[in-house]
């Protein structure tokens, strides 16, 4: 019986026929072989052999050619931009018209930006004041410290009352003197700066513009250094005092040169430049309506004030300003309210300075508040130790606006002088004092009246124990921190400053 004849049989005949392995796998059918391409041949010397370009059938996505940048051939943009700007006049707008739709907006907004850039530094430019050939930023515009003379913004809060004023103040006179206003200002002192007990009131102001956040002998360092570079005026109201129109002419760098001894020169020499330029502009100012006044002979074209001017007195400022003297002696002229907003006017001058020209060279009564007034203002509770909602908080601007509105205008003098001094000398109300300090057991004469804040000066919280330390006061008592005033007190400044430091706050 003959064998069975299989396909495999079959195959494998077939491939013992044509030479074929009988082992080697059957070849795959013809239809659905792919057509290979030859691989070049290779050469020994590494010539290249020129292959077809025709592509190789693949299922993968053709990769796109890459784009090729157009040359710029003369003044021609790539990209269809246009043509390029001529040297000579830098002018794009060509080019610009001829971007396509969304860049032409993109560079409608570049030019729109690039043409307000010029105005603003225009802008900046006219504010800027040359000195001594060198730009120098003009002074910050006046600020407003809100502030309505005569009215407290605690109203609801009734301390200080007549009663106590008058106290603290037989109190305070028993212990460091009796204090008066003088009946008349010395003339200025050219070793002491001081706090505005000049004539002049120009001086006063800059004298205790000076006086600020420094101590007193630095301050009167100060002034003389003005005295030496700028000397005195020989003659007037004014008279050995600082030529002040000498110092309005210098540059800021004289000026800081001539000051840098009395601490914050920087500022305070800005400021002195900036006050004296805005006198010089309201006496030239001054001048012209007190002449026109004269021509026309009607009150109603003169200045503020003038209304109140005798007529001598209006031909010596007339004559003031023709010899180029600097004066702000008008402000006699005008009310508590209207001096004391002029002065706040100028820059760097706050509250506590406009007080004190007004208490010490004007002879108006006006409560100054400086930091050792403002730290026994709490300590004896004129003002609330917690404010009400929608009232200011406390600081020494509104302790003024509110000590002003309820101190007796005979008591504002001897209080602030006699706060003062007290606050610089009692060792249980200087700021740098505590329980353990050496004097401690020495007592304070008001020690009845007054409620320290803080447990470093004794305070005792509403559970009769002492007021938890801060973790800074247990830091420096550990050794870990700097040696720091007493958590309750308002900031860490020594006792010898001057009485009218700080005003720099206001800035």
């Amino acid at each position: 019986m003959a064998p069975r004849r299989t396909r495999a049989s079959a195959a494998a005949e077939l491939q013992v026929e044509s030479g074929q392995q009988v082992s080697s796998p059957p070849p795959e059918p013809a239809a659905k072989r792919q057509p290979l391409k030859k691989a070049p041949a290779k050469v020994k010397n590494e010539t290249k052999v020129e292959v077809s370009k025709k592509p190789l059938p693949t299922r993968k996505r053709k990769a796109p050619a890459p784009k090729e940048e157009s040359p710029v051939f003369g003044d021609e943009l790539p990209h269809n931009l246009g043509s390029l700007p001529t040297p000579d006049t830098d002018d794009v707008d060509e080019a610009k018209e001829a971007s396509p739709p969304k860049k032409a907006r993109r560079v409608a907004k570049a030019k729109q930006i690039a043409d307000v850039k010029p105005e603003i530094k225009d802008e900046a430019t006219s504010a800027d004041v040359k000195t001594d050939g060198k730009p120098k930023k003009k002074a910050t515009k006046a600020k407003s410290h809100k502030l309505t003379p005569g009215e407290t913004p605690y109203p609801d809060y009734a301390h200080p009352t007549s009663e106590e004023c008058y106290e603290v103040e037989r109190i305070l006179a028993k212990k460091h003197g009796k204090v008066t206003a003088p009946k008349s200002i010395p003339m200025p002192s050219l070793e002491v700066t001081g706090c505005g007990e000049v004539p002049s009131v120009l001086d006063a102001l800059i004298r205790t513009r000076l006086s600020a956040a420094t101590t007193g002998k630095n301050s009167s360092n100060a002034f003389k250094g003005l005295v030496k570079t700028f000397g005195t005026l020989k003659e007037g109201v004014g008279k050995g005092s600082v030529d002040w129109n000498k110092v309005r002419l210098a540059s800021q760098t004289d000026v800081f040169e001539a000051i840098k001894s009395g601490g914050l020169a920087n500022n305070k020499s800005k400021d002195i430049k900036a006050i004296l330029d805005m006198v010089y502009e309201e006496n030239q100012a001054r001048y012209a309506a007190l002449k026109k006044e004269k021509e026309t002979k009607t009150e109603a074209d003169g200045p503020a004030g003038s209304e109140n001017e005798p007529a001598q007195e209006k031909n010596t400022e007339i004559q003031r300003v023709e010899s180029g003297v600097l004066s702000l002696d008008h402000l006699h002229l005008l009310s508590n309210e209207d001096a004391f907003a002029r002065m706040v006017q100028f820059p760097g001058i706050g509250p506590k300075t406009a007080s004190c020209v007004l208490l010490f060279c004007l002879q108006r009564p006006s409560f100054a508040v400086d930091t050792h007034v403002f730290r026994l203002c709490q300590y004896l509770g004129w003002v609330p130790k917690e404010t009400q909602k929608g009232q200011p908080p406390v600081n020494r601007e509104t302790t003024f606006a509110h000590c002003e509105a309820r101190v007796p205008d005979d008591l504002k003098y001897p209080l602030h002088q006699l706060l003062i001094k007290h606050g610089k000398e009692c060792p249980r109300c200087r700021a740098a004092t505590s329980t353990s300090s050496e004097r401690w057991e020495e007592g304070c004469p008001i020690e009845h009246l007054v409620s320290r804040y803080g447990a470093k000066k004794g305070e005792v919280s509403p559970a009769g124990k002492a007021a938890p330390k801060t973790k800074r006061a247990a830091a420096t008592k550990k050794g870990k921190g700097k040696k720091k005033v007493d958590s309750d007190s308002e900031e860490a400044e020594s006792s010898d400053l001057s009485d009218v430091e700080g005003d720099d706050d206001y800035e």
